[in-house]
């Protein structure tokens, strides 16, 4: 749970800079790449990590402007990008226009009372799930898999 809007955005400056890296590893042609049929695709999961900063946005008071419906997913790379770029500064500025002590106050989540700061924890955790989703699709897919928290046995070689 973040206590001071600091140390979130200590944060999520490297985890969005982490998503970006992973957002651009995509291609037109590999964002129907799922690990098997009928499961997330890498165009699904980066369009989701855009479409969600609105959603968690919502929860916890942030003024997140809606980049587009969850499943309307784009054709193109770049446009997962962008959303993504959008959406994540948004998340930005209005995290920084709170006060430490708004952190501290609860929202309603799910039918619980749940302190801002915890929710935006969870966002974080939410994005590096599914952006370890993605690394392993990347691999998959035959793309390079950029170095995230470390180099990759791509970046070693």
């Amino acid at each position: 749970m973040y206590r001071t809007k600091e140390d979130f955005l200590l944060d999520w400056d490297q985890a969005v800079n982490g998503t970006v890296n992973v957002l651009e590893a995509l291609t037109d042609d590999k964002l129907n790449q799922a690990i098997v049929e009928g499961h997330n695709t890498l165009g699904w999961l980066g369009w989701h990590l855009a479409t969600a900063l609105g959603f968690f946005g919502g929860q916890i008071g942030l003024q997140v402007e809606p980049v587009g419906g969850p499943n309307d997913v784009p054709t193109t790379a770049a446009e997962i990008v962008t959303a993504y770029k959008k959406s994540a500064a948004d998340v930005k500025e209005s995290v920084a226009a709170l006060t430490d002590e708004q952190l501290l106050e609860t929202v309603e989540s799910f039918g619980s009372q749940v302190p801002r700061g915890a929710l935006l924890r969870s966002m974080i955790d939410h994005q590096t799930h599914h952006r370890g989703q993605m690394t392993v699709l990347l691999r998959q897919a035959g793309l390079k898999v950029p170095g995230v928290m470390g180099p990759t046995k791509e970046d070693q070689a």
